[in-house]
């Protein structure tokens, strides 16, 4: 992996540095939180801008509708929007970072051709459904049945932790549609419209107050059967796919996010009087090295996706495992520095580490991510 920045990648920065210069001061006004329709509206006009400039899927491949930038483009765009404070992908972001990715790699051409320029565009936003309330780390448990008829799958059951399920077009499902075979075997991924009859969302309010969950019931709701995406019962290697794009990539952003934040708490600690601590500056030290480190690790991942296609390999699981107990460490280190402010709801950081207690859960546990390390990366036999 070449880490140095040939003239054109230069200039590939510059004239996005150029570009963001001049489109956020257009943006309209933050909606408020708890305004999903508000928020999902802002979102999709930011993306609609990044197509219409050209660098909406970046990274995609060509003939999927993206502009097969190279993965030192890709990381570049995440750092110079991340360091520009513009808006992320948000309420559509299953849609660019999970299930447009999975049927870019996975779809017919029928498919692509339907799904993919909705997402680009920002046209349409997707919801995961994938986690049951008795199939969360243990996702090959999940119970959510699909009964073929016809041209249709009829679908009964439920989905809980349906990221943005509220203000979603579509849901990546996955269901089983042979209850006889193991359980790894035996599901299909779906692609299923929300506003599909028999389809019933209760959103979920979270510890940090926020409500981007729900709760999703199905009552015999009909998929049509193109809607399934790679062949029937083969789904859990399709989600296998998904999976190593949510843990490869969809964090990569949020590395930068977090640099920044740990320079403004070195900032906030010296004028508080807290750097004065040589154990709280060798830990924000010790956090500058990991997140360093992290940068690098992504620039690897994201290099190994390029060379297989576009899909992200099992490095992802190290990348996520990492990360998810650095963030919580940085706002962990972000109550000692801020003392009795950092207990203010009204205060992003409150807000954030409220947030990261969730990484190690989110996207894999950190017990399956280990697992998923000892297995695949270390050849380790699998435990009993």
């Amino acid at each position: 992996m070449d880490l140095a920045y040939s003239e054109e990648e230069q200039d590939f920065r510059a004239r996005l540095r150029e570009w963001l210069a001049k489109a956020l001061p257009e943006l309209p006004a933050k909606p408020s939180p708890d305004d999903w329709p508000g928020r999902r509206a802002y979102d999709l006009g930011w993306q609609r801008r990044l197509y219409d400039a050209g660098y909406a899927g970046l990274h995609w491949p060509v003939d999927a509708g993206g502009r097969g930038a190279t993965p030192t483009q890709h990381l570049i765009f995440l750092e110079e929007t991340e360091r520009a404070g513009a808006p992320y992908v948000g309420a559509n972001f299953v849609g660019l970072l999970h299930a447009g990715p999975t049927i870019a790699a996975e779809g017919t051409p029928e498919q692509r051709a339907r799904w993919l320029p909705p997402v680009l565009r920002g046209d349409e936003v997707w919801c995961q459904g994938f986690s049951e309330p008795g199939a969360g780390s243990d996702l090959a448990s999940l119970r959510t049945r699909a009964v073929r008829d016809g041209d249709a799958y009829v679908v009964t059951g439920s989905k809980i932790w349906t990221s943005h399920a509220e203000v979603a077009d579509w849901c990546e499902l996955l269901v089983r549609t042979d209850p006889a075979a193991p359980k790894h075997r035996g599901i299909s991924w779906l692609a299923m419209p929300m506003d599909a009859p028999g389809v019933t969302v209760r959103p979920l309010r979270t510890l940090a107050g926020s409500a981007e969950f729900a709760e999703v019931f199905l009552d015999e709701v009909r998929v049509p059967v193109a809607n399934r995406v790679g062949a029937e019962n083969d789904g859990w290697r399709v989600t296998m796919v998904t999976l190593s794009f949510e843990r490869g990539t969809a964090f990569v952003g949020e590395v930068v996010a977090c640099r920044r934040t740990l320079g403004a708490l070195a900032r906030a600690a010296k004028e508080n009087g807290r750097w004065d601590d040589p154990v709280l500056r060798r830990r924000l030290g010790r956090l500058y090295g990991e997140f360093g480190a992290l940068w690098r690790l992504t620039q690897w991942n994201v290099s190994e996706s390029q060379g297989s296609g576009g899909v992200p390999g099992t490095g992802g699981s190290v990348f996520k495992l990492a990360y998810s107990h650095a963030r919580q460490e940085l706002y962990e280190a972000a109550a000692e520095v801020l003392g009795a402010e950092s207990l203010s709801l009204e205060r992003e950081w409150t807000a954030e580490r409220l947030s990261s207690l969730s990484y190690t859960i989110a996207a894999g546990t950190s017990q399956i991510q280990h697992n998923i390390v000892a297995e695949r990366i270390l050849g380790l036999p699998k435990g009993r």
